[in-house]
């Protein structure tokens, strides 16, 4: 085995199976984020973080992410109410996604769309091809509540 094969085996076995925490961003900074209700693991959503939002839901225990589209910092809940409070965070084997498990206030709602979930719906195959089907009602009213917006 070369000097390097090794260096980067211990680096590999260093990131995977090592207790330091070194987030793998891509190319534009960002990591995965998977959220996930802590009481009955319902996937609630997916979003990104660059390094200040995951800093940030460390630091503070309420969950932080980059907005994509609108290319900035978001607390979630911040206009909503719908906050979310940390209680675990999980990183995968190579440390390029991030799993939260969180306790979500408000309406206890997690989408922009008012629905508990953003995964409210389902892909069935059916005549003509596939579609989506609805599983769930709004628990609040997002033009009440994302005034401005």
């Amino acid at each position: 085995m070369t000097g390097s094969a090794k260096t980067t085996d211990e680096s590999k076995s260093a990131l995977e199976e090592g207790a330091a925490l070194v987030p793998r961003y891509d190319a534009h900074g960002l990591i995965t984020a998977v959220v996930a209700d802590s009481r009955d693991n319902a996937v609630l959503m997916l979003a990104h973080m660059n390094a200040e939002a995951l800093r940030l839901t460390i630091e503070t225990g309420i969950a932080h992410y980059w907005s994509r589209s609108r290319q900035s910092l978001w607390k979630k809940g911040e206009s909503s109410g719908n906050v979310q409070m940390v209680e675990e965070i999980r990183i995968d084997c190579d440390q390029d996604a991030v799993l939260l498990k969180v306790r979500v206030g408000g309406h206890d709602a997690t989408c922009h769309t008012g629905r508990r979930s953003c995964f409210y719906r389902k892909i069935v195959n059916g005549d003509g091809g596939p579609r989506l089907e609805t599983d769930s009602a709004p628990l609040f009213d997002p033009a009440a509540v994302y005034t401005g917006h």
